[in-house]
């Protein structure tokens, strides 16, 4: 995939930050990619959250469905599902050293008048020290253009991380 990504807008954040949002989705794309590297969270047990933006401003309607495998070093694997959410997420981080977020999303008809997709890749360390990892998808069930996404941290703020968009080259 060398050479396709298109960097379109990029976040680092090196102190306490309420929220990320990168925007720039247009129909120059029809794929997007979202790189989500070494998020930290400065409250120890919360929980990411990301949402699709219109207008640059986060949807917070309860519009938002999803399904993922999960996976576990401590367990068997398992699913998760839920749907007329009002986020998206993914499971608690800490605030000890190693518990990260890193994720990519895809993301699919955000610049049309159909429901936004993505599909998702994370692979975290919790607030207990778990490894977990998740693959699935997602679905924003408004039937308009998203020009972006937000990102947060329910309880507390992002401390430090790095967020890119990239378009997908046709």
């Amino acid at each position: 995939m060398a050479g396709s990504l298109i960097k379109i807008a990029e976040t680092t954040v090196s102190s306490a930050t309420a929220s990320v949002t990168l925007t720039g989705i247009d129909s120059n794309y029809d794929v997007y990619m979202v790189s989500l590297s070494n998020v930290v969270t400065d409250t120890d047990g919360a929980t990411p959250i990301f949402r699709v933006t219109k207008s640059g401003t986060a949807d917070i309607t309860a519009n938002y469905d999803y399904a993922v495998k999960q996976l576990r070093t401590d367990t068997t694997f398992g699913n998760n599902a839920e749907v007329n959410i009002t986020e998206w997420k993914s499971n608690d981080i800490g605030t000890n050293t190693g518990e990260v977020l890193n994720m990519i999303l895809y993301l699919f008809n955000f610049n049309s008048t159909e429901y936004s997709f993505i599909t998702q890749e994370i692979s975290q360390i919790s607030s207990s020290g778990l490894h977990r990892a998740r693959q699935g998808g997602a679905v924003h069930t408004v039937a308009s253009a998203s020009d972006g996404m937000q990102f947060l941290i329910s309880g507390g703020n992002i401390a430090s991380g790095k967020f890119t968009l990239y378009g997908l080259k046709k």
